[in-house]
Protein backbone atom coordinates (compact mmCIF):
# COMPACT_ATOMS: atom_id res chain seq x y z
CA UNK A 1 0.00 0.00 0.00
CA UNK A 2 1.18 3.89 -1.28
CA UNK A 3 0.87 4.95 2.53
CA UNK A 4 1.12 2.98 5.63
CA UNK A 5 -2.08 3.90 7.83
CA UNK A 6 -1.28 4.38 11.72
CA UNK A 7 -5.07 2.93 12.90
CA UNK A 8 -4.21 3.98 16.83
CA UNK A 9 -2.98 7.65 15.83
CA UNK A 10 -5.90 8.07 13.86
CA UNK A 11 -7.97 6.77 16.74
CA UNK A 12 -6.29 9.21 19.14
CA UNK A 13 -6.76 11.90 16.10
CA UNK A 14 -10.41 11.27 15.78
CA UNK A 15 -11.17 10.92 19.08
CA UNK A 16 -9.74 14.43 20.11
CA UNK A 17 -11.43 16.27 17.31
CA UNK A 18 -14.93 14.41 18.34
CA UNK A 19 -13.88 16.17 22.04
CA UNK A 20 -13.47 19.30 20.67
CA UNK A 21 -16.72 19.47 18.43
CA UNK A 22 -18.71 18.32 21.68
CA UNK A 23 -16.50 21.21 23.87
CA UNK A 24 -17.44 24.07 20.86
CA UNK A 25 -21.39 22.71 20.66
CA UNK A 26 -21.57 23.36 23.96
CA UNK A 27 -20.00 26.92 24.39
CA UNK A 28 -22.08 27.79 21.08
CA UNK A 29 -25.32 26.73 23.54
CA UNK A 30 -26.57 23.53 22.01
CA UNK A 31 -28.56 21.42 24.87
CA UNK A 32 -27.11 18.30 23.58
CA UNK A 33 -24.39 17.20 20.72
CA UNK A 34 -23.09 13.88 19.27
CA UNK A 35 -20.20 13.69 17.09
CA UNK A 36 -19.11 10.73 14.75
CA UNK A 37 -15.78 10.68 13.02
CA UNK A 38 -14.44 7.92 10.86
CA UNK A 39 -11.28 7.28 8.04
CA UNK A 40 -10.70 4.80 6.23
CA UNK A 41 -7.88 3.32 3.44
CA UNK A 42 -7.78 0.43 0.75
CA UNK A 43 -6.39 -0.92 -1.99
CA UNK A 44 -8.62 -2.27 -4.92
CA UNK A 45 -7.14 -4.03 -7.97
CA UNK A 46 -8.74 -5.65 -10.51
CA UNK A 47 -7.78 -7.37 -13.43
CA UNK A 48 -9.10 -9.23 -16.57
CA UNK A 49 -7.92 -11.35 -19.07
CA UNK A 50 -4.31 -11.42 -17.35
CA UNK A 51 -3.71 -7.75 -17.88
CA UNK A 52 -4.11 -5.11 -14.84
CA UNK A 53 -7.04 -2.96 -16.03
CA UNK A 54 -7.23 -0.97 -12.27
CA UNK A 55 -5.75 -0.15 -9.31
CA UNK A 56 -7.18 2.29 -6.76
CA UNK A 57 -5.29 3.42 -3.55
CA UNK A 58 -8.35 5.17 -1.54
CA UNK A 59 -8.74 7.16 1.55
CA UNK A 60 -11.85 8.45 2.96
CA UNK A 61 -12.40 10.64 5.99
CA UNK A 62 -15.49 12.41 7.38
CA UNK A 63 -17.00 13.81 10.46
CA UNK A 64 -20.86 14.30 11.40
CA UNK A 65 -21.86 16.68 13.90
CA UNK A 66 -25.58 16.69 14.93
CA UNK A 67 -26.97 19.25 17.76
CA UNK A 68 -30.48 19.56 19.74
CA UNK A 69 -31.62 23.04 21.00
CA UNK A 70 -34.77 21.60 22.81
CA UNK A 71 -36.58 19.35 20.25
CA UNK A 72 -34.48 21.05 17.47
CA UNK A 73 -32.37 18.75 15.51
CA UNK A 74 -29.82 19.98 13.47
CA UNK A 75 -27.07 18.19 11.61
CA UNK A 76 -24.19 18.74 9.36
CA UNK A 77 -20.79 16.74 7.87
CA UNK A 78 -17.47 17.55 6.48
CA UNK A 79 -14.72 15.13 4.97
CA UNK A 80 -12.25 17.68 6.52
CA UNK A 81 -11.68 17.06 10.35
CA UNK A 82 -9.04 20.37 10.44
CA UNK A 83 -10.27 22.39 13.80
CA UNK A 84 -11.08 25.45 11.26
CA UNK A 85 -13.84 23.00 10.08
CA UNK A 86 -15.33 21.28 12.71
CA UNK A 87 -15.75 24.90 14.07
CA UNK A 88 -17.69 25.76 10.74
CA UNK A 89 -19.27 22.72 10.78
CA UNK A 90 -21.18 22.83 14.49
CA UNK A 91 -22.02 26.28 13.44
CA UNK A 92 -23.66 25.43 10.61
CA UNK A 93 -25.47 22.62 12.57
CA UNK A 94 -26.34 24.81 15.34
CA UNK A 95 -27.97 27.39 12.78
CA UNK A 96 -29.84 24.45 11.50
CA UNK A 97 -31.13 23.51 14.49
CA UNK A 98 -32.73 26.83 15.60
CA UNK A 99 -34.95 26.75 11.85
CA UNK A 100 -35.72 22.99 12.30
CA UNK A 101 -39.87 21.82 13.63
CA UNK A 102 -39.40 20.91 17.14
CA UNK A 103 -39.52 17.08 17.20
CA UNK A 104 -41.13 15.51 20.49
CA UNK A 105 -38.84 12.55 19.99
CA UNK A 106 -35.30 14.11 19.14
CA UNK A 107 -32.65 13.91 21.18
CA UNK A 108 -29.51 11.99 22.20
CA UNK A 109 -30.60 7.19 23.39
CA UNK A 110 -30.94 8.16 26.93
CA UNK A 111 -27.62 7.86 29.38
CA UNK A 112 -28.48 5.18 31.04
CA UNK A 113 -28.53 2.93 28.09
CA UNK A 114 -25.05 4.32 27.13
CA UNK A 115 -22.63 1.17 26.52
CA UNK A 116 -20.04 0.34 29.35
CA UNK A 117 -18.82 -2.89 28.31
CA UNK A 118 -16.34 -1.47 25.03
CA UNK A 119 -14.11 -5.11 24.90
CA UNK A 120 -11.51 -5.87 22.11
CA UNK A 121 -13.86 -7.85 19.64
CA UNK A 122 -10.98 -9.22 17.11
CA UNK A 123 -12.31 -7.26 14.28
CA UNK A 124 -9.00 -5.59 13.09
CA UNK A 125 -6.42 -7.71 10.96
CA UNK A 126 -4.24 -4.93 8.86
CA UNK A 127 -2.66 -6.65 5.72
CA UNK A 128 1.05 -5.59 4.84
CA UNK A 129 -0.20 -5.64 1.05
CA UNK A 130 2.24 -4.13 -1.47
CA UNK A 131 0.16 -3.15 -4.57
CA UNK A 132 2.18 -6.00 -6.47
CA UNK A 133 1.25 -8.43 -4.31
CA UNK A 134 -2.29 -7.43 -4.51
CA UNK A 135 -1.71 -7.60 -8.56
CA UNK A 136 -0.35 -11.06 -8.46
CA UNK A 137 -3.04 -12.94 -6.20
CA UNK A 138 -6.03 -11.14 -8.54
CA UNK A 139 -4.35 -12.42 -11.53
CA UNK A 140 -3.71 -15.81 -9.99
CA UNK A 141 -7.55 -16.36 -9.21
CA UNK A 142 -8.47 -15.44 -12.77
CA UNK A 143 -5.86 -17.93 -14.07
CA UNK A 144 -7.14 -20.67 -12.28
CA UNK A 145 -10.60 -20.04 -13.32
CA UNK A 146 -9.89 -19.75 -16.77
CA UNK A 147 -7.73 -22.66 -17.00
CA UNK A 148 -11.07 -24.62 -16.37
CA UNK A 149 -11.93 -26.18 -20.11
CA UNK A 150 -14.86 -24.92 -20.82
CA UNK A 151 -14.33 -21.43 -19.88
CA UNK A 152 -13.99 -18.78 -22.69
CA UNK A 153 -14.20 -15.57 -21.42
CA UNK A 154 -13.87 -13.42 -18.52
CA UNK A 155 -14.83 -10.27 -16.55
CA UNK A 156 -12.26 -10.73 -14.26
CA UNK A 157 -11.18 -10.99 -10.79
CA UNK A 158 -10.87 -8.50 -8.45
CA UNK A 159 -9.48 -7.71 -4.64
CA UNK A 160 -10.08 -5.10 -2.19
CA UNK A 161 -8.22 -4.93 1.16
CA UNK A 162 -9.12 -1.83 3.51
CA UNK A 163 -9.17 -0.87 7.30
CA UNK A 164 -10.67 1.66 9.52
CA UNK A 165 -11.45 3.58 12.59
CA UNK A 166 -14.65 5.37 13.80
CA UNK A 167 -15.57 6.88 16.81
CA UNK A 168 -18.81 8.22 18.47
CA UNK A 169 -18.98 10.52 21.32
CA UNK A 170 -21.90 12.32 22.85
CA UNK A 171 -22.73 15.08 25.36
CA UNK A 172 -23.86 12.18 27.77
CA UNK A 173 -19.94 11.62 28.06
CA UNK A 174 -20.00 8.70 26.13
CA UNK A 175 -16.97 8.03 23.69
CA UNK A 176 -16.51 4.79 22.21
CA UNK A 177 -13.79 4.11 19.17
CA UNK A 178 -13.23 0.53 16.93
CA UNK A 179 -10.86 -0.32 14.40
CA UNK A 180 -12.05 -2.80 12.01
CA UNK A 181 -10.80 -4.12 8.43
CA UNK A 182 -12.23 -5.89 5.47
CA UNK A 183 -10.58 -7.99 2.69
CA UNK A 184 -12.67 -9.85 -0.49
CA UNK A 185 -11.24 -11.64 -3.61
CA UNK A 186 -13.84 -11.93 -6.75
CA UNK A 187 -13.77 -13.68 -9.66
CA UNK A 188 -16.33 -13.63 -12.62
CA UNK A 189 -15.93 -15.77 -15.74
CA UNK A 190 -17.77 -16.65 -18.81
CA UNK A 191 -18.50 -19.91 -21.19
CA UNK A 192 -20.24 -20.36 -24.12
CA UNK A 193 -22.19 -23.19 -25.81
CA UNK A 194 -24.44 -23.70 -29.01
CA UNK A 195 -27.27 -22.31 -26.90
CA UNK A 196 -25.58 -18.74 -25.96
CA UNK A 197 -23.34 -17.48 -22.85
CA UNK A 198 -23.44 -17.99 -19.65
CA UNK A 199 -21.45 -16.44 -16.92
CA UNK A 200 -21.02 -16.48 -12.51
CA UNK A 201 -18.83 -15.95 -10.12
CA UNK A 202 -17.66 -16.93 -6.71
CA UNK A 203 -16.03 -14.82 -3.50
CA UNK A 204 -14.49 -14.73 -0.45
CA UNK A 205 -14.56 -12.15 2.46
CA UNK A 206 -13.22 -11.81 5.62
CA UNK A 207 -11.90 -9.30 8.08
CA UNK A 208 -8.42 -11.80 8.71
CA UNK A 209 -6.71 -12.11 5.47
CA UNK A 210 -5.78 -15.62 6.67
CA UNK A 211 -9.56 -16.49 6.57
CA UNK A 212 -9.62 -15.96 2.68
CA UNK A 213 -9.98 -18.71 0.62
CA UNK A 214 -7.02 -19.89 -1.32
CA UNK A 215 -7.26 -17.60 -5.12
CA UNK A 216 -6.85 -20.59 -7.27
CA UNK A 217 -10.03 -22.04 -5.43
CA UNK A 218 -12.11 -18.92 -5.86
CA UNK A 219 -11.14 -18.85 -9.93
CA UNK A 220 -11.97 -22.86 -10.08
CA UNK A 221 -15.11 -22.51 -7.75
CA UNK A 222 -16.23 -19.38 -10.29
CA UNK A 223 -15.50 -21.99 -13.51
CA UNK A 224 -17.60 -25.01 -12.03
CA UNK A 225 -20.47 -22.18 -11.03
CA UNK A 226 -20.70 -21.01 -14.81
CA UNK A 227 -20.29 -24.38 -16.44
CA UNK A 228 -23.01 -25.54 -14.66
CA UNK A 229 -25.42 -23.02 -16.14
CA UNK A 230 -24.68 -23.94 -19.71
CA UNK A 231 -27.68 -25.83 -21.83
CA UNK A 232 -30.33 -23.84 -19.87
CA UNK A 233 -33.83 -23.38 -20.58
CA UNK A 234 -37.00 -22.12 -19.11
CA UNK A 235 -38.87 -23.62 -17.32
CA UNK A 236 -42.69 -24.88 -17.05
CA UNK A 237 -45.26 -22.32 -15.56
CA UNK A 238 -47.22 -23.01 -12.03
CA UNK A 239 -46.19 -23.71 -8.87
CA UNK A 240 -43.63 -25.38 -7.14
CA UNK A 241 -41.67 -25.44 -4.25
CA UNK A 242 -38.53 -23.65 -4.20
CA UNK A 243 -34.96 -23.50 -2.47
CA UNK A 244 -33.17 -20.50 -2.07
CA UNK A 245 -29.26 -20.93 -2.28
CA UNK A 246 -27.29 -19.71 0.85
CA UNK A 247 -26.09 -16.97 -1.23
CA UNK A 248 -29.95 -15.74 -1.88
CA UNK A 249 -31.67 -16.75 1.75
CA UNK A 250 -29.78 -14.33 3.57
CA UNK A 251 -31.59 -11.56 1.75
CA UNK A 252 -35.15 -13.00 2.71
CA UNK A 253 -33.78 -12.61 6.44
CA UNK A 254 -32.67 -9.04 5.16
CA UNK A 255 -36.45 -8.39 3.97
CA UNK A 256 -37.80 -9.37 7.31
CA UNK A 257 -35.21 -7.26 9.19
CA UNK A 258 -36.51 -4.21 7.00
CA UNK A 259 -40.28 -4.96 7.64
CA UNK A 260 -39.16 -4.99 11.69
CA UNK A 261 -37.00 -2.25 11.42
CA UNK A 262 -38.82 1.00 13.82
CA UNK A 263 -38.69 2.94 10.86
CA UNK A 264 -41.12 1.23 8.53
CA UNK A 265 -43.28 0.66 11.16
CA UNK A 266 -43.61 4.05 12.76
CA UNK A 267 -44.09 4.95 9.31
CA UNK A 268 -46.71 2.35 9.07
CA UNK A 269 -45.13 0.87 5.69
CA UNK A 270 -44.12 -2.65 6.97
CA UNK A 271 -46.43 -5.60 6.35
CA UNK A 272 -45.56 -6.51 10.05
CA UNK A 273 -46.73 -3.66 11.55
CA UNK A 274 -48.44 -4.32 15.30
CA UNK A 275 -47.48 -8.14 14.86
CA UNK A 276 -45.14 -8.44 17.90
CA UNK A 277 -45.68 -11.58 19.64
CA UNK A 278 -47.99 -13.26 16.66
CA UNK A 279 -46.65 -16.65 14.73
CA UNK A 280 -44.70 -15.90 11.55
CA UNK A 281 -42.62 -18.57 10.94
CA UNK A 282 -42.84 -22.63 11.84
CA UNK A 283 -42.26 -23.13 15.97
CA UNK A 284 -38.45 -24.57 14.94
CA UNK A 285 -37.36 -21.39 13.64
CA UNK A 286 -35.73 -19.01 15.50
CA UNK A 287 -33.98 -16.05 14.57
CA UNK A 288 -31.24 -13.65 16.81
CA UNK A 289 -28.37 -11.21 16.45
CA UNK A 290 -24.94 -11.68 17.81
CA UNK A 291 -23.00 -8.03 18.31
CA UNK A 292 -20.48 -9.47 20.72
CA UNK A 293 -19.18 -12.45 18.71
CA UNK A 294 -15.70 -12.00 19.11
CA UNK A 295 -13.89 -11.76 15.21
CA UNK A 296 -17.07 -11.76 13.15
CA UNK A 297 -17.91 -9.37 10.16
CA UNK A 298 -20.74 -6.82 12.04
CA UNK A 299 -19.26 -7.01 15.96
CA UNK A 300 -19.39 -3.95 18.26
CA UNK A 301 -20.23 -3.12 21.63
CA UNK A 302 -22.08 -0.13 20.78
CA UNK A 303 -24.66 0.97 18.33
CA UNK A 304 -24.74 4.22 15.97
CA UNK A 305 -25.69 6.22 19.03
CA UNK A 306 -23.41 4.96 21.75
CA UNK A 307 -26.18 2.37 23.10
CA UNK A 308 -25.18 -0.97 24.13
CA UNK A 309 -25.16 -4.12 21.73
CA UNK A 310 -26.59 -6.93 23.01
CA UNK A 311 -27.98 -10.21 22.33
CA UNK A 312 -31.78 -9.80 20.16
CA UNK A 313 -33.64 -12.39 19.40
CA UNK A 314 -36.60 -11.52 16.17
CA UNK A 315 -37.98 -14.73 16.07
CA UNK A 316 -38.33 -16.95 18.71
CA UNK A 317 -40.23 -20.00 17.99
CA UNK A 318 -41.69 -18.74 14.80
CA UNK A 319 -43.00 -15.96 16.31
CA UNK A 320 -41.67 -12.40 16.50
CA UNK A 321 -40.18 -11.46 19.69
CA UNK A 322 -38.74 -8.65 19.02
CA UNK A 323 -38.33 -5.21 17.02
CA UNK A 324 -35.64 -3.54 15.54
CA UNK A 325 -35.33 -0.12 16.91
CA UNK A 326 -33.11 3.11 17.58
CA UNK A 327 -33.60 5.65 20.47
CA UNK A 328 -35.80 7.54 17.94
CA UNK A 329 -37.98 5.02 16.41
CA UNK A 330 -38.53 3.34 19.67
CA UNK A 331 -40.15 6.55 21.02
CA UNK A 332 -41.98 7.13 18.10
CA UNK A 333 -43.46 3.45 18.94
CA UNK A 334 -43.55 3.97 22.57
CA UNK A 335 -41.07 1.22 23.22
CA UNK A 336 -37.18 1.12 24.49
CA UNK A 337 -34.30 1.05 21.94
CA UNK A 338 -32.78 -2.38 21.01
CA UNK A 339 -29.47 -1.30 20.64
CA UNK A 340 -29.98 -1.39 16.66
CA UNK A 341 -29.05 2.34 15.27
CA UNK A 342 -27.29 1.49 11.93
CA UNK A 343 -29.29 -1.90 11.94
CA UNK A 344 -28.55 -5.70 12.67
CA UNK A 345 -25.30 -7.24 13.71
CA UNK A 346 -24.37 -11.02 13.51
CA UNK A 347 -27.78 -12.27 11.96
CA UNK A 348 -28.20 -16.50 13.41
CA UNK A 349 -29.81 -18.61 12.96
CA UNK A 350 -31.32 -21.33 15.66
CA UNK A 351 -33.35 -24.05 13.75
CA UNK A 352 -32.40 -27.77 12.51
CA UNK A 353 -30.56 -27.73 9.68
CA UNK A 354 -30.40 -30.50 6.96
CA UNK A 355 -28.38 -31.24 3.93
CA UNK A 356 -29.22 -29.90 0.64
CA UNK A 357 -29.51 -33.32 -0.88
CA UNK A 358 -31.91 -33.78 2.11
CA UNK A 359 -34.07 -30.85 1.10
CA UNK A 360 -34.24 -31.66 -2.96
CA UNK A 361 -35.00 -35.04 -2.06
CA UNK A 362 -37.86 -33.13 0.19
CA UNK A 363 -38.43 -30.84 -2.60
CA UNK A 364 -39.08 -33.83 -5.17
CA UNK A 365 -40.51 -31.85 -8.19
CA UNK A 366 -39.38 -27.65 -8.49
CA UNK A 367 -36.47 -25.02 -8.66
CA UNK A 368 -33.25 -25.08 -6.61
CA UNK A 369 -32.38 -20.66 -7.21
CA UNK A 370 -29.19 -19.53 -7.78
CA UNK A 371 -29.44 -16.00 -9.23
CA UNK A 372 -32.67 -13.25 -8.30
CA UNK A 373 -32.60 -10.18 -10.82
CA UNK A 374 -34.92 -7.05 -10.46
CA UNK A 375 -36.42 -5.49 -7.18
CA UNK A 376 -39.94 -6.43 -7.06
CA UNK A 377 -40.28 -6.64 -3.31
CA UNK A 378 -43.19 -4.62 -1.19
CA UNK A 379 -42.00 -4.08 2.19
CA UNK A 380 -45.73 -2.69 2.66
CA UNK A 381 -47.50 -5.52 1.25
CA UNK A 382 -44.58 -8.31 1.48
CA UNK A 383 -45.76 -9.17 -1.87
CA UNK A 384 -42.78 -10.58 -3.38
CA UNK A 385 -41.44 -11.29 -7.26
CA UNK A 386 -38.20 -11.33 -9.01
CA UNK A 387 -36.99 -12.77 -11.92
CA UNK A 388 -34.61 -15.45 -11.38
CA UNK A 389 -32.04 -18.26 -13.06
CA UNK A 390 -31.37 -21.72 -11.37
CA UNK A 391 -31.93 -25.25 -12.02
CA UNK A 392 -35.05 -27.84 -12.72
CA UNK A 393 -35.32 -30.38 -9.99
CA UNK A 394 -37.00 -33.82 -10.61
CA UNK A 395 -37.70 -36.87 -8.07
CA UNK A 396 -35.16 -35.05 -5.65
CA UNK A 397 -32.39 -34.80 -8.26
CA UNK A 398 -31.10 -31.58 -10.34
CA UNK A 399 -31.87 -32.40 -13.95
CA UNK A 400 -30.51 -29.17 -16.09
CA UNK A 401 -29.68 -25.36 -15.35
CA UNK A 402 -33.31 -23.06 -15.93
CA UNK A 403 -33.21 -19.32 -16.65
CA UNK A 404 -35.52 -16.43 -17.96
CA UNK A 405 -38.38 -16.77 -15.66
CA UNK A 406 -39.93 -15.03 -12.15
CA UNK A 407 -40.91 -16.69 -8.82
CA UNK A 408 -43.97 -14.58 -7.22
CA UNK A 409 -45.77 -15.09 -3.77
CA UNK A 410 -45.98 -13.25 -0.18
CA UNK A 411 -43.13 -12.93 2.35
CA UNK A 412 -45.67 -13.54 4.96
CA UNK A 413 -46.68 -16.48 3.38
CA UNK A 414 -43.30 -17.49 2.54
CA UNK A 415 -42.24 -17.31 5.94
CA UNK A 416 -44.93 -19.53 7.14
CA UNK A 417 -44.23 -22.17 4.73
CA UNK A 418 -40.56 -22.93 5.39
CA UNK A 419 -39.91 -25.88 4.90
CA UNK A 420 -36.60 -26.64 5.69
CA UNK A 421 -33.06 -24.70 6.32
CA UNK A 422 -29.86 -26.70 4.80
CA UNK A 423 -26.56 -26.95 6.32
CA UNK A 424 -24.70 -25.67 3.71
CA UNK A 425 -24.18 -22.30 5.77
CA UNK A 426 -22.55 -18.76 3.99
CA UNK A 427 -20.49 -17.61 6.38
CA UNK A 428 -19.13 -14.40 4.05
CA UNK A 429 -21.49 -11.64 5.55
CA UNK A 430 -22.84 -10.69 8.44
CA UNK A 431 -26.38 -13.02 7.91
CA UNK A 432 -25.00 -16.80 7.63
CA UNK A 433 -27.70 -18.98 6.71
CA UNK A 434 -28.07 -21.71 4.67
CA UNK A 435 -30.63 -22.93 1.80
CA UNK A 436 -34.25 -22.18 3.01
CA UNK A 437 -36.93 -24.49 1.31
CA UNK A 438 -40.14 -22.68 0.76
CA UNK A 439 -43.17 -25.06 0.36
CA UNK A 440 -45.07 -23.44 -2.59
CA UNK A 441 -44.23 -20.11 -4.83
CA UNK A 442 -45.63 -19.39 -8.04
CA UNK A 443 -43.36 -19.80 -11.43
CA UNK A 444 -43.74 -17.80 -14.78
CA UNK A 445 -41.82 -19.72 -17.31
CA UNK A 446 -42.55 -21.34 -20.61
Amino acid sequence: MAQAFDASAQQALLTTRAEEALALAKRLGADAAEVGASVDQGIGISVRLGEVETVELSRDQGIAVTLYVGKRKGSASSSDASSASIQATVEKALAIARYTGEDPAAGLADADQMATELPDLKVHYPWALTTEQAIELALACEQAGRDVEGISQSEGASLSSGEGVRVYANSHGFLGTQKGSSHSLSCMLIAQDESGMQRDYDYTSSRNPAALRDPAEVGREAAARTLRRLGAKRPPTGTFPVLFDPSLSGGLIGHLLSALAGGALYRQSSFLCDRLGTPLFPEWFSLEERPMEVGATASTPFDGEGVQTRNNRFIDQGSIASYMLSSYSARRLGMQTTGNAGGARNVRLDAPLKSREALLKEMGRGIWVTELMGQGVNGVTGDYSRGAAGFWVENGEIQYPIEEFTIAGNLERMFSGLVGIGSDTDTRGSVHTGSWLIDAMTVAGS
